[in-house]
């Protein structure tokens, strides 16, 4: 399988020119085409934005927002412009970018929404309209983290938000049908993965720089796809964001119901502590995470960071091609 992020262009006349880069370094990685250009949105600060034409080369674009979302500042008090983990969907004719707000290592977090009728920044018609709070959790009151949205419809159409991190682990709940509000109740929303077998205790101790703590549940960033009868349910276990210590790695479950429960390849669920290992850092990566998939051309992609060897544990994008075995099962190889 060959890898198709490889090359670091340093010092090309053209390539700076041109204003293109390979080898790009991101976190949290999602993606959405429009027309010939594929479209990048990652953490950073005003939500970070590539393009690119080759699905290799990407160009910088200016952020989704030039300035801090007011509701944001007033909902989180450390919020300085540092927006996390998008995700981007289509939608009657609008693009939905959903995107989090938190205080590192807390659950003092909020997941926002921003439209769009374009991606094209040259379009007349451009322009990102921010729809404020989707949910927002609150320590001491609620035992999950609302940070790393994403979209997933059931097969009637109804959206769903998967989210979470850490805490009680990854959460679903069900959005109303202009996918703008919740039709749940936050309190009473269910887990769907976890790390832990039982409930994690409200409030656990905020996550330390000591590797072989998990802060209590080390989960994160659920990605669910519907692939023939199934809905898969991709989500991150143990550290990222650590360099050269960082020990992400991704695991997958499956279910017949958006709202699983979600199994393993031994029958286990994820809610339970159950998972199925996709991918794991090696050598050359010291940890690797944050997925999306995406259909492009009928082929199906891995889109995630990894925290390179070669770069001093710097995370870059990658992109793999996500092959799937007779059960119906997906995997990844390991590439050098």
């Amino acid at each position: 399988m060959k890898q198709l992020i490889i090359a670091l262009l340093l010092l090309n006349p053209l390539a700076y020119a041109q204003e293109l880069q390979t080898n790009i370094s991101v976190h949290d990685p999602v993606m959405a085409k429009q027309g010939d250009t594929y479209y990048l949105f990652a953490t950073g600060q005003g939500i970070a934005v590539w393009s690119s034409n080759d699905f290799k080369s990407w160009k910088r674009e200016k952020p989704v927002f030039s300035e801090a979302p007011k509701w944001a500042v007033e909902a989180i008090p450390t919020f300085k412009g540092h927006i996390w983990a998008p995700d981007i969907s289509f939608y009657n004719g609008k693009y939905y970018l959903y995107y989090s707000v938190s205080a590192f290592g807390k659950n003092t977090s909020a997941i926002g929404l921003a439209t769009n009728q374009t991606l094209d920044p040259a379009s007349p018609e451009f322009k990102w309209v921010d729809h404020g709070k989707i949910i927002q959790s609150f320590p001491g009151k609620t035992n999950w983290n609302a940070i790393d949205p994403n979209l997933i419809t059931d097969k009637k159409g109804n959206p769903y938000l998967s989210f979470g991190s850490f805490w009680d682990g990854l959460k679903l709940i069900k959005l109303n049908g202009d996918r703008m509000s919740v039709a749940e109740n936050p309190l009473t929303i269910p887990t769907i993965a976890s790390r832990k077998k039982a409930p994690v205790a409200e409030n656990p101790p905020a996550v330390d720089d000591n590797p072989k703590d998990a802060g209590g549940n080390a989960i994160e960033a659920p990605f669910i796809l519907k692939k023939g009868k199934y809905y898969y349910l991709f989500a991150s276990t143990d550290y990222c964001c650590k360099g050269t210590r960082s020990t992400y790695k991704m695991i997958v479950g499956r279910s017949k119901k958006v709202t699983g429960p979600y199994l393993d390849k031994s029958g286990f669920d994820l809610a339970q502590a159950g998972g199925t290992l996709l991918l794991e850092g090696d050598k050359n990566w010291y940890g690797v995470g944050h997925n999306a998939v995406y259909s492009i051309d009928n082929r199906d992609y891995l889109i995630f960071h990894g925290y390179s060897a070669a770069d001093v544990g710097k995370a870059k994008l990658r992109i793999e091609t996500l092959s799937w075995d007779k059960e119906k099962w997906p995997y990844v190889s390991l590439l050098k």
